[in-house]
């Protein structure tokens, strides 16, 4: 599917508060079941080849016709959503903290959601990278570039995209760690997001404001959206690997409480675990995600990535749950350093 059309039409389509019917067929012998997958912003064009992967891996295991419906915007807003009653059978959100979430605010899922799947329930990983225009006018080739004087910088807002906590936290590790603590990094921060002239609430948001309405200098963007920019857009764009980035792990979880309810629970864990299927993963690196657990999938695709000096969430900042109060929460370092001009 072209992103150049899904830029215009899907997040269109979102706004006017639809989700997108994305794999749909005939009704057979079995009545049709239908699923919600609540995911995050560039999810988009690797849930519709998936979905249709796994509608017909359904049909041919059980007969059963399944249609896999999507939504999608920034994590954290996804997350509400899901806790205002969006009725999703599963959430493929942008961090396990958007996923805790659900567990803290009212219970739609088990607290040990993250041990029911292989590798901490995310089939899949990406980090964080930077996209400049082609040529690379403002010779950005790090971090500490964001932060110079006349440097444009487009990123989302951390309050609703878990892409842009990702970029945030990347961007507080690199400063921690070449200029020496925890305040200096927040005074780098303060002058990046000073560079930053707009906020929007989802990763694709920032892109569709980067590559179609021209503005800012550079893209903080998830690895997989930076290559399809440069798949769909390749003659205007230069992706640039910073020396130094952040694992994201996106975490897959089954909405208990609606999958009970609903009596979707058997198709909605199969369509997770299919996710770690040879055809899962594979479709995940065909969209530029990086496999995680299959070394024929990652062998693959290991040349289409660049190669980056990666650290976790959990070596840095000591897990979801205190990087989100510290950074994150009403009053956190985004909230003390952030004002909106």
């Amino acid at each position: 599917m072209s992103l150049r059309r899904d830029f215009i039409k899907i997040p269109l389509a979102a706004a006017l508060g639809g989700a997108l019917t994305l794999a749909a067929f005939p009704s057979m012998s079995q009545a049709p079941v239908t699923l919600l997958n609540v995911s995050y912003d560039p999810t988009r064009e690797f849930y519709v080849e998936f979905n249709q992967a796994f509608a017909k891996y359904w049909k041919g295991k059980t007969g059963q016709e399944v249609t896999i419906k999507q939504s999608h915007g920034g994590s954290g807003k996804q997350a509400r959503s899901i806790i205002d009653g969006l009725d999703a059978d599963v959430a493929t959100l942008a961090l396990a903290g958007d996923t805790d979430a659900l567990v803290k605010n009212g219970g739609w899922l088990s607290a040990d959601w993250q041990k029911k799947l292989p590798h901490n329930a995310s089939p899949y990983t990406s980090t964080i990278v930077l996209v400049v225009r082609k040529g690379n006018p403002k010779g950005i080739k790090d971090w500490d570039d964001l932060v110079k004087p006349g440097v444009s910088v487009i990123t989302p807002n951390p309050k609703t995209s878990g892409g842009a906590r990702w970029n945030y936290l990347a961007a507080w590790e690199f400063a921690k760690r070449k200029y020496g603590g925890d305040a200096r990094a927040k005074e780098f921060i303060a002058k990046l997001f000073g560079n930053v002239p707009i906020l929007d609430t989802g990763a694709r948001g920032s892109t569709i404001s980067f590559a179609q309405r021209g503005q800012g200098d550079v893209l903080i963007a998830w690895e997989n959206e930076a290559y399809l920019l440069e798949k769909e857009f390749g003659a205007k764009f230069d992706l640039i690997a910073p020396s130094l980035s952040i694992l994201a792990e996106p975490a897959v979880a089954v909405v208990d409480k609606n999958v009970d309810r609903k009596g979707t629970r058997a198709v909605a864990e199969e369509y997770l675990k299919y996710l770690y299927s040879e055809e899962g993963q594979d479709i995940a690196g065909k969209n530029f995600y990086r496999p995680a657990v299959s070394q024929k999938a990652q062998a693959k695709y290991a040349s289409q990535f660049a190669k980056l000096n990666l650290f976790t969430i959990d070596q840095a900042f000591g897990g979801w749950a205190k990087a989100d109060k510290e950074h994150f929460a009403d009053g956190g370092s985004f909230d003390q350093i952030y004002t909106r001009k």
